[in-house]
């Protein structure tokens, strides 16, 4: 049996009611008021699972991508170590 929410515009009560999907909707509130109820209509959860669904083939292999960039981006520099100075070889005199 669904669930469903009405609010009322005169007390401002917002209230849940389980009813048959055949039953006229709600027009008198708990606080005695007629007329001043609405049905409310509330976002449905929906999950999609297995393959085929554009959000399961597609959303994964993206989301790592950007991540990684965000990663990369935000990624300081690591100090480099001063450069040796390097000595000249010693001459070897040939004669």
């Amino acid at each position: 049996m669904p669930t469903y929410v009405y609010e009322c515009s005169k007390c401002n009560d917002v209230f849940e009611v389980d009813q048959r999907i055949t039953e006229d909707p709600l027009n008198q509130c708990h606080c005695g008021s007629k007329g001043t109820v609405k049905r409310l209509i509330q976002p449905v959860g929906v999950m999609f699972k297995g393959g085929g669904f554009h959000i399961n083939d597609y959303a994964s292999s993206t989301a790592p991508a950007k991540t990684e960039e965000k990663a990369a981006e935000t990624k300081t520099p690591e100090p480099t170590a001063p450069a040796k100075k390097e000595e000249p070889a010693a001459k070897t005199e040939t004669k």
